[in-house]
């Protein structure tokens, strides 16, 4: 679906009666109307790159429990001891739940952290995908992982955005990642939004069609003389037309999508799912974990997804014992799938929630939010795995030695993306802002 207006300079719109600003529209993507101050400084910083690397991050919304999944508790009283029962890894001395097989062979290619703190009791990604809370972004309005990317790296091909959100729903849960104070330029593309990849499709419209309406563009001349060369917003508009005609006209960013291109095996090593929402939180949709690997190969920098909801107030061994070994096929399979293909030093992948559950079980069967402590995996980037961090007192409630912050997370995965986290400062258009205060590497992750 695309639109190009005409204009005659008419009292400062078009003749179709809209501003000269949003001359330009394109479906579902998010590009039309982005600001263009904005995309003019990504365009500069697109300069700034090293090799491609990536991240890919997968979100577990409602808060995973971690005493049943990563950090069993086998000796603590009935009543904090879940119905899980722990298997050997291929790691000496790590053990993880039993319904995380696949994980449990591949853990030399795994870090898991079980004393992470920081979090706060808060229902949403942010702390998932920038390492600050809900509360810091309203207060300082922090972007996350992947608008930072963005700003500071670029695309790596004009033909796929840099940052991609696969996140099929627009809750504060199944967030794709805000831009902050980078800006509108830095929003991720959100191509499904519950169609697939439909808004990816030039629908009724050929190429030739297509080069026709590209030519309809020089029209547009006419109100460009009107203003002076020295207006920024004008001056960007050819980088906005090029980027929406590029990713409408190539292949490369659909194709990316399109899990039907893959290998048929590898596709079922992966599992299916649905693309269904869970009540108010995100699908069980393995796809996405393919398609996120597809992306980041074809030139996107940062791709998040959410999968499933783990907010388990009830029934909480049963509803894991359905959806653990889902999610243990769809990221053993992703983490595999890196390695495979040579991806594995250049690749990260963090999963996580946004906290833990109470030791507790309640009297439903279910854990309660915990923000003191949580748990995280990461995989691939060229870090040393086979490891785990941390610990817990004898009950899963705090973390008993070497607490790690979210933003120590984040600031391992910025330094193995290239970053020199300690002096790397973003820009709020008034002043500079540093990319995490305070805040270091892992050291037994680097």
């Amino acid at each position: 679906m695309l639109t190009v207006f005409s204009g005659n300079g008419n009292g400062g719109k078009f003749c179709d009666g809209v501003s000269r600003r949003d001359f330009l529209k394109i479906g579902g993507l998010a590009l039309g109307g982005l600001s263009l101050p904005g995309i003019l400084r990504a365009e500069e910083q697109a300069g700034i790159k090293n090799s491609h690397k990536a991240i890919i991050m997968v979100f577990l919304a409602g808060g995973p429990p971690h005493q049943d999944m990563f950090d069993l508790k086998m000796d603590a009283p009935t009543g904090i001891r879940g119905e899980f029962k722990p298997i050997k890894t291929n790691v000496p001395g790590i053990e993880i739940c039993e319904h995380l097989p696949r994980l449990a062979r591949m853990m030399d290619k795994c870090t898991i952290i079980r004393s992470l703190v920081g979090a706060r009791n808060e229902h949403n990604s942010y702390i998932s995908l920038s390492g600050y809370s809900q509360a810091e972004f309203r207060q300082q309005n922090w972007p996350s992982m992947g608008a930072v990317l963005s700003y500071l790296r670029g695309p790596v091909d004009h033909r796929v955005p840099p940052f991609v959100g696969l996140q099929p729903i627009n809750n504060g849960w199944g967030n794709s990642g805000e831009a902050g104070f980078l800006g509108r330029a830095h929003t991720p593309v959100r191509p499904i939004n519950g169609r697939a990849i439909q808004d990816m499709l030039l629908k009724d419209i050929s190429l030739g069609r297509l080069e026709n309406r590209r030519k309809l563009l020089t029209t547009v001349d006419r109100f460009r003389k009107q203003v002076a060369e020295s207006s920024e917003a004008v001056a960007g508009a050819d980088n906005i037309q090029q980027r929406a005609f590029e990713l409408l006209s190539s292949s490369k960013f659909r194709d990316a999508l399109d899990v039907t291109k893959e290998d048929p095996k590898v596709r079922e090593r992966y599992g299916y799912g649905s693309p269904i929402n869970i009540d108010d939180a995100a699908p069980m949709w393995n796809d996405q974990f393919l398609v996120a690997r597809r992306l980041v190969e074809a030139g996107a920098r940062c791709v998040t997804l959410a999968y499933g909801r783990w907010d388990y107030h009830n029934n909480n061994f049963d509803q894991c014992r359905e959806r653990l070994p889902m999610l243990d096929r769809a990221l053993s399979a992703l983490i595999q799938d890196l390695y495979d293909r040579g991806l594995d030093q250049d690749v990260s992948v963090l999963m996580c929630g946004e906290f833990g559950r109470t030791p507790r079980i309640n009297r439903s069967g279910g854990r309660d939010h915990w923000p003191q402590v949580s748990q995280c995996l990461i995989a691939g980037g060229g870090m040393r795995h086979g490891q785990v961090l941390g610990t817990t007192e004898k009950t899963g409630g705090y973390a008993d030695e070497y607490p790690i912050d979210y933003k120590d997370v984040f600031a391992t995965l910025y330094h193995q993306l290239g970053f020199d986290v300690e002096n790397q400062n973003l820009h709020d258009g008034t002043r500079p802002r540093p990319l995490l205060q305070g805040h270091k590497p892992i050291p037994e992750l680097i």
